[in-house]
């Protein structure tokens, strides 16, 4: 990256790194490819219920707020896994930890399609929450060190991977959860096999890490302001994501194809905010501008949504993807290059504290819509996107990137170490978006 644009807030210069790697994007060896579909999966796992919360309230004879713990238990446990899949993959190296992590979401994404209550369903997508925190947190690092083409097409490949599965997950939710809401549990189960059997045949065993990553470590690195930060703020973003994330579809309250479609053009504008408009924004205005410009219009759009009519709903839904994508990346670059942390102990203290508001929002929403009304839950995830912006202005020279991250071949903070291996084995633990 050249400091000489943006260096005080942390935005890469010309040439960001997805320009520079997609050259080699298509030409990878077939452990990256069956590596990155896994990721596909995997990240379909997030939106997969979205189309399909008001069909299992309904199958199940639950109320939202029950349904919604489906979330707040696979994130509850994914913010407590932060702590622990460094601490696994530094010692059986990445490709254990990744089909561990692949057989876990199997066996649980399979026993969610049987549950017969609410409970048992909330405590298997607890444990598909432990395994795909170890599958994504690991996912990066392998990809990148497998990758042919530099890390810059490695990066890219893991971006685009994150953005399909985010915008394909409420798709396979509607297609199959239109018959019965089970079917898109077992659907996932079968392809995470496929991938378990991919990552089994063509990837081989990733050298382990020099130095093994300590169980309080994560947290020791929140100690650094800059992280601390980082973490602060985007733990008041992801409340008002995942307001919309799992709130929003019993207040659309559509068909189940409906909804998919909703989410999927709403996972598009993510994919493609994330990948191709942020490095773009951020070059031109630097990180904490965009990031901070980027929550106040995320906050207006999610007050509109709570407020406007039925179709001004459907709309908003959809642009707040916009918003989402650009946020990831900027947090993610800022987790990653605020401190001098390695990268997968300082992406794993930044995650332990965010994923616990991905895990609050769920459970409150609708809880405050019963104790008020259907607009208030709205309003406060607005406040709280708010509240986000206002840490990241307040404690914007902490969040300045450092010279010596800024720097870099591949236009990114991410890539001035990924371009080596040690780098490689450093980036273990990124659950990035």
């Amino acid at each position: 990256m050249n400091s000489g644009t943006a260096e005080h807030t942390g935005g890469p210069a010309e040439g960001d790194t997805f320009d520079a790697g997609a050259g080699g994007l298509l030409r990878q060896p077939k452990a990256v490819w069956a590596t990155a579909g896994a990721s596909v999966v995997a990240f379909m796992g997030i939106g997969l219920v979205d189309p399909i919360l008001p069909s299992i309230a309904k199958g199940l004879d639950a109320t939202a707020g029950q349904v919604s713990l489906l979330f707040t238990s696979y994130f509850l446990i994914t913010a407590v896994a932060m702590l622990v899949t460094g601490f696994v993959s530094s010692r059986i190296g990445g490709r254990r930890t990744l089909l561990l992590g692949l057989a876990l979401v199997v066996v649980f994404a399979g026993l969610s399609g049987t549950s017969g209550s609410v409970g048992e369903l909330v405590g298997f997508r607890a444990g598909w929450g432990l395994g795909n925190a170890l599958f994504v947190s690991t996912a990066l690092a392998v990809i990148v060190g497998a990758a042919a083409g530099g890390s810059a097409a490695a990066i890219l490949l893991y971006e685009s991977a994150l953005g399909l599965g985010m915008a394909c997950g409420p798709l396979l939710g509607a297609l199959l959860g239109d018959a019965s809401w089970r079917y898109p549990f077992f659907g996932t189960a079968v392809l995470m096999a496929i991938g378990f059997l991919c990552i089994t045949a063509f990837l081989k065993e990733q050298p382990k890490p020099a130095r093994k990553t300590g169980l309080l470590d994560p947290i020791k690195a929140l100690g650094h302001g800059g992280l601390a930060s980082a973490a602060a703020s985007a733990f008041f973003y992801n409340y008002t994501f995942f307001t919309v994330l799992a709130f929003t579809p019993f207040v659309l309250n559509m068909s189940p194809y409906k909804s998919g479609a909703v989410f999927f053009a709403w996972g598009l504008l993510l994919a493609v905010f994330s990948v191709l408009v942020a490095p773009r924004l951020q070059a031109r205005f630097g990180s904490l501008k965009v990031l901070g410009g980027s929550l106040v219009l995320l906050a207006a759009d999610v007050l509109v949504l709570g407020y406007g009519s039925h179709t001004t709903a459907v709309v908003c839904t959809i642009l707040s993807g916009a918003f989402i994508g650009v946020n990831n990346t900027v947090y993610t670059e800022l987790a990653l290059g605020v401190s001098d942390a390695p990268r997968p102990v300082a992406s794993a203290g930044y995650n332990f504290v965010r994923w616990f508001a991905a895990a609050a929002a769920p459970f409150f929403a609708p809880r405050i819509e019963g104790w008020t009304d259907i607009h208030i839950p709205f309003v406060v995830a607005a406040v709280t996107a708010v509240l986000g912006a206002v840490v990241v202005l307040v404690r914007r020279k902490s969040l300045t990137l450092p010279h010596s991250r800024l720097r870099s071949s591949g236009g990114t903070p991410m890539a001035e170490e990924l371009e080596t291996r040690h780098a490689t084995e450093d980036s273990v633990a990124v659950f990035a978006n």
